[in-house]
């Protein structure tokens, strides 16, 4: 069978094209400004892409086409492919109908900590030899890569988004994965350009937990009244509630022990390479999620010992001249506090000298947009200094003013709408022992390049 992906290159559908072509189908697809690394990983499993959507593509005669919510009405492929009522389905749709089905569906859902969650899960699975399939919003160098089928292996980890289908099914992504064993991390309001409020994503969370059978397990923790809400419109799943608390040690360069606990008990250690209590939440529900499937504690705790973290999560890039550059994913005013709070503790007891500086991109749809702007003063004041960077031009354009949103931070904050100049800046006000934090949930115009290529400017020569 012959099926043709429209919108490949995104994490979700290059993923379920890989998990297409293990399943034994022939693949094809298209996108534009087709790009790497998923390019490159396409072309490299055999899988020939197509830049654009010109309607020639329809000569290939697939059996299916594959639509991502990348594609909207106007399309000119998918005029072409209504016009001429050719079969089409979306990717979560498909993957759900031809793939899930046959698996043991572990889903992480939530606002914050999907990929990272899902990605312990993933690996803990792997070390404990049952050789899962997964499909994952990111890449952890543990797994090497962000999908992965084998129709004999058991179970299926799988990030559970619920960003919404398809241009035809505004039902979100997770409602499709017939999940047997559900992990709900947390529950804020986000994804402003699809939902109206909180209770809309609630509702769609509801949806998913509807589909979750009696024999399956959900895992929730305790303190959500979002959640609570969601649960409260109906649940057929018998819930285990998280409880976590994490000690450090405090020694500067000391590798961690991480104690975890569930429902007051102390279930295991970790010699623990992550830092922050989000990290600490993340992998206590990965470790109740293991045991779903028979995994006991200390193989979960001896697998997330060498867990080795998620690229874009705190992703070392650089030192220079002793300050160090990291790159995440953050850009939720929750993920801002979280991610700052938990590099907190990368910076060196009793010195005087080192300061933690964020690198802000508002760059998703919701920050955009001017939605929970008013929690990103508080979230960027756990730095010591802070940048943003306001785009003025096209459709990335804020509809906010930077400088009066973050006018209660007085001098701790620069603004400027120039990315190579916004380097300049934070290169030349970084000193050593300062740590810098890039946070966005985009490329940012290679920012953390020109940071660094600044910073060996002005102290190698």
């Amino acid at each position: 069978m012959h099926i043709h992906i429209l919108g490949i290159c995104g994490t979700f559908m290059g993923g379920l094209a890989l998990i297409a072509r293990s399943a034994g189908f022939r693949v094809t697809g298209c996108d534009e400004g087709v790009y790497p690394p998923m390019s490159t990983q396409l072309k490299e499993q055999g899988i020939e892409l197509i830049e654009g959507f010109d309607t020639g593509q329809l000569k290939l005669n697939p059996d299916l086409f594959i639509i991502g919510n990348v594609v909207s009405r106007g399309n000119p492929l998918m005029e072409a492919i209504l016009d001429q009522g050719l079969p089409y389905t979306s990717g979560p749709q498909w993957l759900g109908e031809h793939v899930l089905r046959k698996q043991h569906v572990l889903a992480v859902a939530g606002t914050h900590g999907k990929t990272t969650t899902s990605s312990m899960l993933a690996w803990i699975l792997q070390q404990a030899g049952l050789d899962p399939n997964f499909l994952i919003g990111g890449v952890a160098p543990d797994l090497q890569v962000s999908a992965r089928y084998q129709p004999q292996s058991k179970y299926f980890v799988i990030e559970a988004d619920e960003y919404d289908t398809a241009f035809f099914d505004k039902r979100s992504k997770f409602v499709h994965y017939h999940a047997r064993t559900a992990i709900l991390n947390n529950l804020e309001f986000d994804h402003a350009d699809i939902f109206p409020d909180l209770a809309a994503i609630e509702t769609q969370f509801h949806h998913f937990v509807r589909t979750l059978p009696q024999s399956g397990t959900l895992i929730r923790p305790a303190d959500s009244p979002a959640l609570d809400r969601v649960i409260e419109q109906g649940c057929w799943t018998p819930i285990e509630f998280l409880n976590a608390r994490s000690g450090w040690r405090s020694e500067w360069r000391a590798v961690d022990e991480l104690a975890i606990l569930h429902d007051e008990v102390e279930v295991g250690r970790l010699q623990w390479q992550l830092r922050g209590e989000h990290n600490a939440q993340n992998a206590l529900a990965a470790i109740v999620g293991s045991q779903a499937v028979g995994v006991d504690v200390p193989t979960a705790c001896a697998a997330l010992s060498t867990f080795q973290g998620i690229k874009r999560r705190m992703e070392l890039r650089a030192t220079v001249n002793d300050i160090h550059l990291y790159d995440d994913f953050a850009h939720h005013p929750t993920a801002i506090t979280t991610t700052l709070q938990g590099a907190r503790s990368l910076m060196p007891p009793h010195s005087p000298t080192g300061r933690l500086i964020a690198v802000l991109e508002p760059r998703s749809n919701t920050m955009r947009d001017g939605v929970l702007v008013e929690d990103l003063p508080a979230a960027l004041d756990h730095a010591d200094l802070a940048f943003c960077y306001q785009e003025t031009r096209g459709q990335r354009a804020l509809k906010w003013d930077p400088g009066t949103v973050f006018a209660p931070l007085g001098q701790k904050m620069q603004i400027s709408d120039d990315i190579a100049q916004l380097a300049q800046m934070v290169a030349q006000t970084a000193r050593p022992k300062d740590i810098i934090i890039v946070m966005s949930n985009g490329h940012f115009g290679n920012i953390h390049e020109r940071i660094i290529q600044a910073l060996e400017a002005r102290f190698t020569h």
